[in-house]
């Protein structure tokens, strides 16, 4: 197992609460799962899992509403496999018929480091870790990824450098000094059972700006 800390910065961020059926409302932080999407946007491969332990929040936490149009409808999958199966189909849709006007509680001005260990699939894995190691290492130090990062929303990008693991504290930002309970908060999602994955929560607590982890394992469902 190895450990990584990224550094990742946006203007605005949404971290949805499932609670909200209609109106997005973000959590006050960001979750351990859209925290591990950002090290899986750098480097993601089927032999190798991301486990966040730790997120410093970096600053204020900072709040703004606003109103976006959001499309309501979705391609359908029968598109989607006549599309597959052929070479050709209907996948397009029609945003004057499915736009809506929905309102949001964003956050905005965001910064987090956050710390996450690398390891293997149980069984699963031939390659040495090493090999993913300096791939990751090569990746995030040159600011490459496979898909843009984001904070909760894909329209949310995210900047991010790599934080060496011989970078010296005083030249590191420190966490925000403000100590709060957040409450129950989306750790992951558990796909023992592909087809019907479910949530898993964990209570989240920030003391001096840093929310420990817990492991995905203890989490409740």
């Amino acid at each position: 197992m190895t450990t990584f800390c990224l550094e990742v910065a946006g203007p605005f961020a949404c971290f949805t609460r499932p609670e909200m059926k209609v109106e997005r409302v973000s959590y006050d932080v960001i979750t351990p799962s859209a925290a591990r999407a950002l090290f899986e946007s750098v480097l993601w491969k089927p032999e190798i899992r991301w486990r966040v332990h730790r997120i410093e929040v970096l600053k204020p936490i900072r709040w703004v509403n606003l109103r976006r149009n959001e499309v309501s409808g979705v391609v359908s999958t029968r598109n989607v496999q006549q599309a597959m199966h052929t070479g050709s189909g209907t996948l397009a849709l029609y945003i004057e018929d499915e736009r809506q006007q929905r309102a949001g509680y964003f956050l905005r001005d965001v910064a987090y480091r956050i710390h996450a260990d690398l390891s293997l699939v149980p069984g699963k894995a031939n390659d040495p870790l090493a090999k993913y190691t300096a791939m990751f290492a090569r990746r995030a130090s040159k600011g490459q990824c496979v898909n843009q990062p984001y904070l909760g929303c894909r329209e949310f990008s995210a900047d991010f450098k790599l934080v060496p693991a011989d970078a010296p504290n005083e030249s590191l930002a420190p966490p925000i000094a403000e100590t709060r309970e957040l409450g129950w908060m989306l750790h992951d999602m558990d796909y023992t059972h592909p087809t019907d994955p479910l949530p898993r929560f964990f209570r989240a607590h920030m003391h001096a700006g840093v929310i420990e982890v817990l492991p995905f394992e203890e989490a409740i469902g």
